[in-house]
């Protein structure tokens, strides 16, 4: 098996002078922050009720419910549906670890299949034969913001098999006039620092299932039937009851306050990233040994990542090039199933998900946020050629590009 080459050490490389990313938020928000300080409620309470309205009507969906985190929004999903011990949840074996560790952490079994080698998207055709009498959801990951045809995947599943869209990456994303949480049974955003709409940490589930909205409004605080501004609703205290185990997943109105002019502005950024996409694209075009992700036909993407993958062996070489030339490039993400935990669990090995796990070993990306300059994009493109021109494209390197 190839293994990366490991890279000099890079302890006393300079900081980044081209960052990974660089959030808008500005003093300014203070103000939106002393407002609630103001009020009673810091916990949730009538701020995040509006900011649920919100993401009703930018979704056109029925419910709308705000988390704390994507993975503790999850998390009350799967109690919700009651998704627990003995039963299996498909997941993409290509995707950040919470989307598998949630379904281990309720005591159900991940599940993983390969992904498509292009667009790093599920690959649709092997859930079929993934699926076993115990699977009872399969959780879609809308990669870098592009989204997965859900209608087909719909299809796929059945009625009988709950959809639980992982739309981290996907706020403002569409195919084919479908957007997040129209054909699924429950979509979770992440609002973590640099997501495309952030409050530093957060998330939100929406759902057009009014039962399902119900359970979760539950499992999100412990099962319990009122959240703190309910029970002391009007001056008088009213008692809770707890029907079902769940966690505590509840954002506070001081991080939803934030939220409002992000959500509001957000289709104003997603054209300011898709011209910086853009001009990747047409830089990176002819640069030999590099693969980008290929864009999915009929679709709007979120453009939260710029990944591309350098040659099988190169990537941490140059990795350690952009760090030490000031770009703060990063790596998201390697193949689920190879993680520690997995590996000692499942040992599943490499061969099983050649497309995740070869995109897993070479990929890398770049910076990407509305508040990168021409000027910082040209030198991360300057660096990139400039890497990428020097590497040694050996037989060695070239294996499974």
């Amino acid at each position: 098996m190839n293994q990366q080459t490991s890279p000099p050490d890079i302890a006393e490389a300079a900081p980044p002078s081209v960052p990974f990313f660089r959030h808008a938020l500005n003093a300014g928000e203070a103000q939106k922050v002393a407002a609630v300080l103001g009020t009673p409620i810091l916990t949730s309470g009538q701020v995040g009720r509006d900011v649920e309205a919100q993401l009703c009507d930018y979704f056109g969906a029925a419910h709308a419910k705000l988390t704390n985190s994507w993975t503790n929004g999850a998390v009350a999903v799967l109690l919700a549906l009651g998704i627990g011990p003995g039963d299996e949840v498909i997941v993409p074996a290509m995707t950040f670890i919470a989307s598998a560790n949630v379904v281990e952490l309720v005591g159900a079994t991940a599940v993983f299949v390969d992904v498509d080698p292009e667009t790093l998207l599920m690959d649709l055709d092997a859930i079929a034969a993934a699926r076993t009498p115990k699977t009872k959801a399969i959780i879609p990951v809308h990669l870098y913001g592009q989204m997965i045809d859900m209608r087909r995947l719909r299809a796929i599943a059945g009625p009988e098999i709950f959809l639980i869209e992982d739309c981290a990456h996907a706020f403002e994303s569409a195919l084919k006039g479908a957007r997040p949480g129209a054909l699924s049974d429950a979509a979770i955003f992440s609002f973590y620092a640099t997501k495309n709409v952030t409050c530093g940490e957060g998330g939100a589930i929406i759902s057009n299932d009014a039962a399902l909205m119900a359970e979760i409004r539950q499992t999100i605080l412990h099962g319990m039937s009122a959240g703190a501004d309910k029970r002391f609703e009007g001056a008088l205290y009213r008692h809770w009851e707890m029907e079902r185990l769940g966690t505590k997943a509840n954002l506070p109105d001081l991080l939803a306050c934030l939220l409002p002019d992000q959500i509001a502005s957000v289709g104003e950024r997603r054209e300011i990233r898709e011209a910086l996409v853009a001009r990747y694209r047409a830089a990176f075009a002819e640069t030999p040994g590099m693969t980008m992700v290929r864009p999915v036909s009929g679709g709007t993407s979120a453009h939260h990542l710029f990944a591309i993958a350098a040659p099988f062996g190169a990537r941490d070489r140059v990795m350690h090039g952009l760090n030490t030339a000031g770009i703060g490039a990063t790596v998201n993400y390697r193949a689920v199933p190879t993680m520690g935990y997995y590996q000692a669990k499942y040992a599943h090995p490499p061969e099983r998900f050649p497309n995740a796990y070869n995109w897993g070993e070479r990929t890398l990306s770049l910076p990407l946020f509305p508040g990168l300059t021409e000027a910082e994009q040209a030198r991360v493109i300057d660096a990139v050629a400039a890497i990428f021109g020097a590497l040694d494209l050996s037989a060695e390197d070239r294996i499974a590009t």
